[in-house]
């Protein structure tokens, strides 16, 4: 499952069609990450490198210039090295598989670099990206320098990060497909995970489920560190550490997406690993889960982006109220932000290449109007600290966050992490089939 060698043309064709007359764009992929003495991190591009090239090794970079066209710099074909490390594309392989209009090899880059921005207006990249920007000095200083044999060296540089985030934030229907593929992935490592939980398993061995479906199904890593969270573990956020041993009576809260040819899904269930909620937790899981459906109706083309995340946390402030958590009138609740004490996170974020993808949230101050294309997550939450004296305490140590990745579309939002239980009952009865 791939996206065409067009599409990337025409991903470049229409960043140049957004920028000044006589701008050349410079992105590279990155380097491998040493892992340990000589081993090496897994490599995976950079997601806007891979964006707009669809090129996936490392120490490569991408000129573009004109309407589009593409010079790639990447590392020559090599017998010796790729009997240890594997295959490379190598220049002909670029120019071949990832429509390049050039292609040349990494120890030339300084020159074809030279030559790029020479009588170029405009130099757009990663403003973020501080080894290419030592580098765009150096080259720019060298065309300068040039001046009176005719070089003429660039005077505006442009940060490529804005214009590349407003064109990913729409996904075209080749990303859709691979993300809903991600998403259905991740759909049936949750239901393991639901099938298989026992009291006095631990947290690892239940995450050893999630990452068994993931690569089973041709995910060679998740999106991002899976959070498999038991008991009062859930109260924190990014908890990662994934090794205590799962309680009795213990609910089990798992964030864990795959990702699939870069891109990404992002899934969070809550359940009990004993298969049933206690009372309180039931309580509690209810209010969360009509935060969701609340949430979910704002999910619609031309409304606020912020009105999901108002609707939520009306939602849970309305019922911690009714269940004694907080004590007040909900508005003043919600404008003083007491519900923080126990929801303290956005409910979503954008999703795509990368699992928090880029995009403006506001346009001028105002928080933007949802368009067809785009997708993002919904994922309220409640969280009761096992220190909170203020509470009862049968609500302590409880925490509850249900997340779905959701696509805009005209006829409403549609559910890419469609087929996994959410509702009580459901999770109750999935969890039953192998007890």
């Amino acid at each position: 499952m791939k996206i065409e060698t067009q599409t990337y043309q025409a991903r470049r064709e229409r960043l140049m069609q957004s920028l000044p007359e006589n701008s050349v764009v410079v992105v590279r992929t990155g380097e491998l990450s040493t892992r340990n003495n000589d081993c090496e991190y897994e490599f995976r591009p950079h997601s806007s490198f891979f964006y707009l090239t669809g090129f996936p090794e490392p120490s490569a970079y991408a000129l573009i210039h004109g309407r589009g066209d593409m010079t790639l710099v990447t590392l020559p074909k090599d017998p010796e090295k790729e009997q240890w490390d594997g295959f490379r594309f190598g220049i002909e392989g670029a120019i071949a598989n990832f429509g390049a209009n050039d292609a040349m090899a990494l120890d030339e880059l300084d020159s074809v670099a030279f030559a790029a921005l020479d009588g170029a207006s405009h130099v757009a990249y990663l403003f973020d990206d501080s080894t290419l920007r030592e580098k765009i000095a150096t080259w720019r200083s060298a065309v300068a320098a040039r001046a009176r044999m005719g070089a003429v060296a660039p005077t505006n540089f442009i940060d490529l990060a804005p214009v590349v985030a407003e064109m990913r934030l729409r996904k075209d229907a080749e990303e859709i497909t691979i993300m809903e593929a991600a998403a259905q992935i991740s759909v049936e490592a949750h239901k393991q995970a639901m099938r298989t939980v026992r009291p006095g398993m631990n947290e690892y061995q239940l995450e050893a489920e999630l990452n068994y479906v993931f690569m089973k199904s041709g995910v060679r890593q998740p999106a991002y560190n899976n959070i498999v969270a038991s008991g009062s573990n859930a109260c924190v956020l990014h908890y990662i550490k994934n090794d205590e041993i799962i309680e009795e009576g213990d609910l089990i809260l798992i964030d864990a997406g795959a990702e699939l040819g870069c891109y990404a899904a992002d899934i969070t269930r809550t359940f009990p690993a004993s298969g049933k909620f206690s009372e309180p937790q039931a309580a509690l899981y209810q209010v969360v889960l009509d935060a969701y459906h609340a949430g979910m109706e704002k999910l619609t083309v031309g409304t606020p982006y912020e009105d999901c995340h108002n609707a939520a946390v009306r939602t849970l402030t309305e019922g911690l109220v009714t269940h004694g958590l907080l004590m007040g009138d909900v508005d003043q609740l919600i404008e003083s932000k007491a519900y923080r004490d126990f929801y303290m996170h956005n409910t979503g974020h954008w999703l795509g290449l990368d699992v928090h993808d880029c995009g403006a949230y506001k346009i001028s101050g105002e928080s933007r109007l949802l368009e067809e294309g785009m997708v993002l997550t919904i994922e309220p939450g409640l969280y009761v600290s096992a220190d909170n004296q203020s509470v009862d305490e049968k609500w302590r140590g409880i925490g509850i966050r249900i997340e779905d990745d959701v696509q805009i579309r005209a006829d409403g939002p549609y559910v890419l992490t469609h087929g996994l239980p959410k509702e009580i009952k459901e999770i109750e009865a999935l969890m039953a089939e192998n007890r």
